[in-house]
Formats: structure tokens, sequence, C-alpha cells
């Protein structure tokens, strides 16, 4: 037996789960922001300037982001939630309202349609792909129906070809969570260019940050005056030379963002490409060492996109483990692996099925995907050390966990 074979003998029977030394020292998050000295400046910039909050840096930032995504408008926010609230409010969702969505995202996607009085209905996933089924979004609209919201999952955008056309010929407004997916590629388009609106999440784990922050992204300029006033109480000032004479016309919030944060995004955006192409290499690296394990599956990647590669999402044939999912994750966590779930259905969690009715069985491709899915580590500053003792890590549980294959006929 070679020494390599031993050491992974060794490796394999002495999970660190069950006693043994973990793979890693330190743990390794399944996300994390980069901040550099640039960065800093940039902030400290802003503490020692006239404003910190209302002034011209949000506009600078939300110039720069809609010329990266070559788009005539953009609107920033609080957070990502509170862009996707903005994105239905100024879709003019109303209660008995009904916005078609995935299961498969965080709460916020469908907490926005709520927030607004309206329905979110699920429409199933692909299997491949992960992102909402085209076909499943059309056998949902009914008479009810105002809006799309398509979630660009993990950073693969959706099927918005499809979905827009769809949208067109039923006199729907598509609204796309990019939350994901800034940077990523739709058909030679940058997404952000695409859809009606495009929502940004700008929180400490995605491909840029502005600690927490959110935008809208969106071609049309009476979207982005809506959302505008949307952020700011509602308030519009129709004179600006006499701000004080100003009114109300419709309920807004504060979903401001400050000229610190913008001034952290705006220096951070400068390295987003080269952020892009650091993911892009890790889970290169990942597919080679996974793609030939039977025990696990990959989503694949449509031909016609560019995938931001926000998170690394593998899946568990659980058939050939004598396993599941939380034992899989405990054991990745005891590794000092920072595996996680992306995500837990939406609609059966506690407050959906009370609301609405939702629970097993509307989803049932989402389901079976969701029973198998791990999230493992994937950002920017990881070394190709931490993406190997990731690696080292699956393999050591996988090979632990392996269920002996009986071949047909013994």
């Amino acid at each position: 037996m070679s020494s390599r074979t031993a050491n992974r003998a060794i490796e394999s029977a002495e999970l660190a789960l069950y006693g043994g030394t973990p793979i890693r020292r330190t743990w390794l998050p399944y996300g994390h922001q980069s901040i550099d000295d640039q960065d800093r400046a940039a902030v400290l910039s802003v503490l020692r300037s006239d404003w910190i909050t209302q002034g011209p840096k949000i506009e600078e930032f939300e110039n720069a982001v809609a010329d990266y995504c070559g788009v005539g408008h953009a609107v920033a926010f609080s957070s990502g939630t509170a862009a996707l609230h903005a994105a239905c409010a100024a879709a003019r969702l109303v209660p008995g309202d009904e916005v078609v969505t995935t299961p498969l995202t965080f709460v916020a996607t469908a907490n926005a349609v709520v927030f607004c009085g309206g329905k979110p209905v699920f429409a199933d996933i692909r299997p491949d792909t992960l992102n909402i089924d085209p076909a499943q979004v059309e056998r949902l609209i009914t008479s009810q129906t105002k809006a799309v919201i398509a979630v660009d999952f993990a950073g693969q955008p959706a099927d918005l070809e499809k979905i827009l056309f769809l949208a067109k010929r039923r006199n729907l407004i598509v609204i796309e969570d990019a939350c994901h997916a800034l940077g990523a590629g739709y058909r030679g388009r940058k997404v952000g260019s695409v859809s009606p609106m495009t929502v940004l999440s700008f929180h400490p784990v995605k491909p840029i940050t502005t600690g927490e922050g959110g935008m809208v992204l969106t071609y049309d300029a009476d979207l982005a005056r809506r959302m505008r006033t949307f952020r700011h109480h509602g308030i519009v000032c129709p004179d600006p030379s006499r701000p004080w004479r100003n009114e109300m016309e419709e309920i807004g919030y504060n979903y401001r963002i400050t000229d610190m944060q913008c001034a952290l995004g705006l220096s951070q955006l400068r390295r987003l490409n080269d952020g892009m192409a650091r993911r892009q290499e890790i889970a290169a690296r990942y597919e080679r060492a996974f793609s030939a394990m039977d025990e696990i599956s990959l989503p694949s990647t449509a031909p016609d996109v560019l995938h931001a590669r926000h998170i690394f999402v593998l899946l568990l044939n659980l058939d050939r483990l004598a396993a599941d999912q939380d034992e899989i994750l405990d054991a990745l966590r005891a590794e000092n692996v920072g595996a996680t779930l992306h995500y837990p259905l939406v609609h059966l969690r506690s407050f959906y099925r009370r609301r609405f009715g939702y629970g097993e069985g509307l989803c049932p491709t989402a389901e079976a995907v969701s029973r198998r899915m791990v999230t493992l580590p994937l950002f920017s500053s990881m070394t190709d050390d931490d993406a190997e003792d990731v690696i080292r890590a699956v393999e050591k549980i996988i090979r632990y966990f392996r269920r002996r294959q009986i071949p047909v006929g013994a």
C-alpha cells in the first residue's frame, strides 16, 4: 500500500465527527468578504467629508453599477431585501395579487411579495440547473397573477428568454432576483440589462459588499422614480429650490443606503471581475474533483450563460451513502469546513404553511433536490490550499459513508 493510499485509509477511518483529527485546524466559512486597504481608505475619505449619507457617493455608486451592467437606471437601498420590497412596490403589487416564484431561494424573495399584501405562488424547479422551470410558471398563471420573480440560483441566470416571452404574452412584469448573480451573463448580455427590474444584494458573502445593501437595476425611468420615492418614506419634492415644501404621495420606507456604504461598494466594484475569475477557478477545481465520484452529482450550467459562482452546490446521491444530508453536513463542519444548505424550501417554512396552506408535494423536484443539497465554501480570497482542504474533507467523508454496492445477480 502506498503512503498516499495509507493516509487516505487513516483519514476515512477517523472522521473528526467521531473524534478524529480535522482536515483543517481553523474554520473555513462558506463565504467571506474581501476588504483591502483601498476599501478602507475609500470609507475613511467619506468619514472625513461633509456627507456620510444622502450625499454624492450614492449616485456615483448607482451610476457605476448601471454602467457596468449596461442599463439606464440603478437605485440603491439599505439591503437586498429592501430592494426586493421596492421592486414589488414599483410593480404595483396590491392585496390579492399573485406572484409566481421559486421555492429554492432565500425567504426574502417571497417575503417581499407578502410585504405588499400579495401571495407568492411557488413553481417547481428544473432538475438540471435548479432554476425555476418556465413550463411550471406558465401552468400556475391565473387572472390574479401580476408578476414573476425569477431567481438566478447560485449565480446562474434563469431561463430568462422563456420567462420574458411568457410574461409579455400574459401582460406580467418580471423581477429578476439576481442577488447571487452580479457579474453573470445571459446570451452575451450582463445580468441587470435583461429584465425590467433586476435586484442585487451587497451582503458580505456576495461578489461585492457594502456591508449590507442592495440595488434595483431597470431600463424604465418611471420604475426608477417610483423606487427612489419608495426608499425615502414616499416623500417627493416638486420644487427642489424649496425642499421644505415636500409632499408624500404614497407610503414609503426609510430604505436609504449611506455614502459610507457606497464608497465601499465603489471600491469593491473595481475588483469584481478579478473576484469572479477566482471563483470560477475554485469552482472548476471542485468540478474536476467531484465529477468522477458516483456518490455526488453536480448541477449543470446552461451553455448560453456566464455563471457568477456565488455558491457551489453539490447533490448527494443518497442511495449510495450510508448517511443523510444532516450527517454529511455535520461531518464536514467537524472537519472545520463551513458547509451549509442553500436553502430550506420557502413553501415548507412554518409561516407559509400557516398563511397559505402550503406543504409537501407542491414542488416535488425542489423537495427531492433540497434533501440532497450541500453548499461548499467558495469565495474569492480562498487559497488553493483552502480549496484542497475542502476537496480532501469531502473525499474523506464520502469514503467513510460510502455504501457498498452489491453487483446485480450476486
